[in-house]
Protein backbone atom coordinates (compact mmCIF):
# COMPACT_ATOMS: atom_id res chain seq x y z
CA UNK A 1 0.00 0.00 0.00
CA UNK A 2 1.13 3.55 -0.63
CA UNK A 3 0.34 7.04 0.55
CA UNK A 4 -0.14 9.84 -1.96
CA UNK A 5 0.62 13.49 -1.42
CA UNK A 6 -2.02 16.13 -2.03
CA UNK A 7 0.23 18.18 -4.29
CA UNK A 8 -0.98 18.63 -7.84
CA UNK A 9 2.45 19.57 -9.25
CA UNK A 10 3.67 16.00 -8.85
CA UNK A 11 2.63 12.65 -7.53
CA UNK A 12 4.84 11.47 -4.69
CA UNK A 13 3.99 7.89 -3.77
CA UNK A 14 5.50 6.41 -0.62
CA UNK A 15 4.88 3.32 1.49
CA UNK A 16 2.66 3.65 4.54
CA UNK A 17 4.70 5.21 7.33
CA UNK A 18 4.32 2.09 9.45
CA UNK A 19 6.10 0.16 6.69
CA UNK A 20 8.62 2.80 5.59
CA UNK A 21 12.18 3.82 6.42
CA UNK A 22 13.23 7.37 5.51
CA UNK A 23 16.72 8.32 4.32
CA UNK A 24 17.05 12.08 3.92
CA UNK A 25 19.91 14.15 2.56
CA UNK A 26 20.73 17.31 4.52
CA UNK A 27 22.12 20.18 2.41
CA UNK A 28 19.74 21.20 -0.33
CA UNK A 29 17.06 18.77 0.88
CA UNK A 30 16.24 19.41 4.54
CA UNK A 31 17.94 22.82 4.55
CA UNK A 32 18.55 25.38 1.83
CA UNK A 33 21.97 25.57 0.22
CA UNK A 34 23.95 28.36 1.91
CA UNK A 35 27.00 30.39 0.81
CA UNK A 36 29.20 28.39 3.20
CA UNK A 37 28.76 25.00 4.92
CA UNK A 38 28.64 26.66 8.35
CA UNK A 39 25.97 29.20 7.44
CA UNK A 40 23.05 26.87 6.72
CA UNK A 41 19.85 27.53 8.66
CA UNK A 42 17.55 24.91 10.12
CA UNK A 43 14.14 26.42 9.47
CA UNK A 44 11.74 26.80 12.35
CA UNK A 45 9.52 23.77 12.75
CA UNK A 46 11.79 21.33 10.93
CA UNK A 47 13.12 19.62 14.04
CA UNK A 48 9.60 19.12 15.39
CA UNK A 49 8.47 17.70 12.06
CA UNK A 50 11.39 15.26 12.00
CA UNK A 51 10.80 14.23 15.61
CA UNK A 52 7.19 13.36 14.84
CA UNK A 53 8.21 11.62 11.61
CA UNK A 54 10.74 9.50 13.49
CA UNK A 55 8.07 8.42 15.96
CA UNK A 56 5.64 7.56 13.17
CA UNK A 57 8.38 5.54 11.45
CA UNK A 58 9.19 3.57 14.57
CA UNK A 59 12.62 5.25 14.66
CA UNK A 60 13.44 4.30 11.05
CA UNK A 61 14.73 7.77 10.16
CA UNK A 62 18.27 8.42 8.93
CA UNK A 63 20.13 11.40 7.58
CA UNK A 64 22.49 10.42 4.77
CA UNK A 65 24.91 13.24 4.05
CA UNK A 66 28.28 14.21 2.72
CA UNK A 67 28.99 16.04 5.97
CA UNK A 68 30.80 14.52 8.96
CA UNK A 69 28.37 13.07 11.50
CA UNK A 70 29.36 15.65 14.12
CA UNK A 71 27.97 18.44 11.97
CA UNK A 72 24.57 16.74 11.77
CA UNK A 73 24.65 16.42 15.56
CA UNK A 74 25.21 20.18 15.68
CA UNK A 75 22.38 21.15 13.34
CA UNK A 76 19.90 18.35 14.21
CA UNK A 77 20.82 17.20 17.73
CA UNK A 78 19.12 13.94 18.75
CA UNK A 79 16.79 14.07 15.74
CA UNK A 80 17.64 11.22 13.31
CA UNK A 81 17.94 7.71 14.73
CA UNK A 82 20.88 6.89 12.45
CA UNK A 83 23.33 9.01 10.48
CA UNK A 84 25.50 8.13 7.51
CA UNK A 85 28.20 10.77 7.20
CA UNK A 86 30.74 11.51 4.47
CA UNK A 87 28.62 9.67 1.87
CA UNK A 88 28.61 6.53 4.00
CA UNK A 89 32.27 6.57 4.98
CA UNK A 90 31.11 6.94 8.58
CA UNK A 91 28.04 5.31 10.09
CA UNK A 92 26.23 5.58 13.39
CA UNK A 93 23.43 3.07 13.73
CA UNK A 94 21.70 4.57 16.76
CA UNK A 95 21.71 7.87 18.69
CA UNK A 96 23.96 6.62 21.49
CA UNK A 97 25.99 4.23 19.38
CA UNK A 98 29.63 4.68 18.34
CA UNK A 99 30.61 6.17 15.01
CA UNK A 100 31.97 3.42 12.78
CA UNK A 101 34.53 4.57 10.23
CA UNK A 102 35.36 2.28 7.36
CA UNK A 103 38.90 1.22 6.55
CA UNK A 104 39.48 4.11 4.19
CA UNK A 105 42.67 5.67 2.84
CA UNK A 106 43.87 8.90 4.42
CA UNK A 107 43.91 11.96 2.20
CA UNK A 108 47.49 12.98 1.35
CA UNK A 109 48.44 15.97 3.48
CA UNK A 110 50.13 17.63 0.52
CA UNK A 111 46.85 17.84 -1.39
CA UNK A 112 45.13 19.52 1.52
CA UNK A 113 48.00 21.97 2.04
CA UNK A 114 47.98 22.95 -1.63
CA UNK A 115 44.20 23.40 -1.56
CA UNK A 116 44.34 25.60 1.54
CA UNK A 117 47.20 27.62 0.07
CA UNK A 118 45.14 28.22 -3.08
CA UNK A 119 42.15 29.30 -0.98
CA UNK A 120 44.31 31.74 0.99
CA UNK A 121 45.33 33.45 -2.24
CA UNK A 122 41.88 33.36 -3.88
CA UNK A 123 39.19 34.94 -1.74
CA UNK A 124 35.88 33.12 -1.99
CA UNK A 125 37.31 29.62 -2.36
CA UNK A 126 36.41 27.48 0.67
CA UNK A 127 38.13 24.24 1.62
CA UNK A 128 35.83 22.00 3.66
CA UNK A 129 37.88 19.34 5.43
CA UNK A 130 36.47 15.91 6.19
CA UNK A 131 37.92 12.86 7.88
CA UNK A 132 38.78 11.12 4.62
CA UNK A 133 38.68 13.85 2.02
CA UNK A 134 37.84 17.48 1.36
CA UNK A 135 35.60 19.71 -0.72
CA UNK A 136 36.57 22.72 -2.82
CA UNK A 137 33.66 25.20 -2.79
CA UNK A 138 33.55 27.87 -5.48
CA UNK A 139 30.00 29.20 -5.05
CA UNK A 140 31.32 32.74 -4.47
CA UNK A 141 33.84 32.53 -7.33
CA UNK A 142 32.31 30.42 -10.12
CA UNK A 143 34.96 31.67 -12.53
CA UNK A 144 37.48 29.47 -10.70
CA UNK A 145 35.57 26.23 -11.27
CA UNK A 146 37.80 24.99 -14.08
CA UNK A 147 41.05 25.81 -12.28
CA UNK A 148 39.90 23.96 -9.19
CA UNK A 149 38.74 21.04 -11.29
CA UNK A 150 42.11 20.79 -12.99
CA UNK A 151 43.94 20.89 -9.64
CA UNK A 152 41.70 18.23 -8.13
CA UNK A 153 41.97 16.00 -11.20
CA UNK A 154 45.75 16.16 -10.99
CA UNK A 155 45.76 15.16 -7.32
CA UNK A 156 43.38 12.24 -7.82
CA UNK A 157 45.38 11.15 -10.84
CA UNK A 158 48.27 10.27 -8.53
CA UNK A 159 46.11 7.77 -6.59
CA UNK A 160 43.26 6.77 -8.94
CA UNK A 161 42.68 3.45 -7.18
CA UNK A 162 42.16 5.11 -3.80
CA UNK A 163 40.36 8.39 -4.49
CA UNK A 164 37.81 9.82 -6.89
CA UNK A 165 36.63 13.28 -7.87
CA UNK A 166 32.94 13.96 -7.37
CA UNK A 167 30.98 16.89 -8.76
CA UNK A 168 28.66 18.61 -6.29
CA UNK A 169 26.66 21.84 -6.28
CA UNK A 170 29.22 24.59 -6.96
CA UNK A 171 31.95 22.36 -5.54
CA UNK A 172 34.41 19.58 -6.29
CA UNK A 173 34.87 16.83 -3.72
CA UNK A 174 37.77 14.42 -3.35
CA UNK A 175 36.68 11.30 -1.49
CA UNK A 176 37.71 7.65 -1.07
CA UNK A 177 36.80 5.51 -4.04
CA UNK A 178 33.85 3.17 -3.67
CA UNK A 179 32.15 5.11 -0.89
CA UNK A 180 28.63 6.24 -1.75
CA UNK A 181 25.20 6.83 -0.27
CA UNK A 182 23.80 3.70 -1.87
CA UNK A 183 26.10 1.48 0.15
CA UNK A 184 25.04 3.40 3.26
CA UNK A 185 21.39 2.64 2.54
CA UNK A 186 22.10 -1.06 1.97
CA UNK A 187 24.05 -1.27 5.25
CA UNK A 188 21.46 0.57 7.33
CA UNK A 189 18.63 -1.50 5.85
CA UNK A 190 20.25 -4.62 7.29
CA UNK A 191 19.88 -3.27 10.83
CA UNK A 192 16.86 -2.58 13.05
CA UNK A 193 14.76 -0.46 13.02
CA UNK A 194 15.21 -0.21 9.24
CA UNK A 195 15.28 -3.93 8.45
CA UNK A 196 12.10 -5.25 6.85
CA UNK A 197 10.83 -1.81 5.86
CA UNK A 198 10.60 -0.10 2.47
CA UNK A 199 13.17 2.67 1.99
CA UNK A 200 12.28 6.20 0.93
CA UNK A 201 15.29 8.28 -0.16
CA UNK A 202 15.09 12.01 -0.87
CA UNK A 203 18.05 14.06 -2.10
CA UNK A 204 18.99 16.92 -4.35
CA UNK A 205 22.16 16.29 -6.34
CA UNK A 206 24.23 13.70 -8.17
CA UNK A 207 25.70 12.31 -4.95
CA UNK A 208 22.18 11.22 -3.97
CA UNK A 209 21.60 9.14 -7.10
CA UNK A 210 23.25 6.07 -5.56
CA UNK A 211 20.96 6.33 -2.55
CA UNK A 212 17.90 6.64 -4.78
CA UNK A 213 18.94 3.59 -6.82
CA UNK A 214 19.55 1.57 -3.66
CA UNK A 215 16.12 2.48 -2.26
CA UNK A 216 14.46 1.44 -5.50
CA UNK A 217 16.44 -1.82 -5.66
CA UNK A 218 15.26 -2.66 -2.14
CA UNK A 219 11.61 -2.25 -3.09
CA UNK A 220 11.26 1.37 -2.03
CA UNK A 221 11.27 4.71 -3.79
CA UNK A 222 13.59 7.64 -4.30
CA UNK A 223 12.99 11.26 -5.21
CA UNK A 224 15.30 14.08 -6.19
CA UNK A 225 15.11 17.85 -6.27
CA UNK A 226 14.29 19.45 -8.72
CA UNK A 227 12.89 16.52 -10.71
CA UNK A 228 10.27 15.51 -8.14
CA UNK A 229 10.25 18.37 -5.62
CA UNK A 230 10.94 21.94 -6.82
CA UNK A 231 13.20 22.82 -3.90
CA UNK A 232 14.09 22.08 -0.29
CA UNK A 233 11.35 24.38 0.99
CA UNK A 234 8.79 22.19 -0.73
CA UNK A 235 10.31 19.08 0.83
CA UNK A 236 9.89 20.64 4.27
CA UNK A 237 6.26 21.56 3.53
CA UNK A 238 5.62 18.05 2.22
CA UNK A 239 7.15 16.41 5.30
CA UNK A 240 5.07 18.61 7.57
CA UNK A 241 1.87 17.80 5.68
CA UNK A 242 2.79 14.13 5.79
CA UNK A 243 3.09 13.97 9.57
CA UNK A 244 0.06 16.19 10.11
CA UNK A 245 -2.02 13.94 7.86
CA UNK A 246 -0.80 10.80 9.61
CA UNK A 247 -1.71 12.17 13.03
CA UNK A 248 -5.30 13.02 12.13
Amino acid sequence: MTMKSDYTWNQINIPLLGEAAFFLDFDGTLVDIAPTPDSVKVERGLTETLQILRRLLGNALAVVTGRPIGQIDHFLPHIPYAVAGEHGGALRFSPEGPIQNGSLPSIPQRWLEEAENFAQHHEGVIVEKKNNGFVLHFRKVPELENRLHKMAEEWVGHQPDSFELQSAKMAWEIRPKGVDKGQAVYTLMEQPPFRGRKPVFIGDDITDEDGIKAAQALGGVGYRIPHDFPDSGTVRVWLKSLVEGAEK
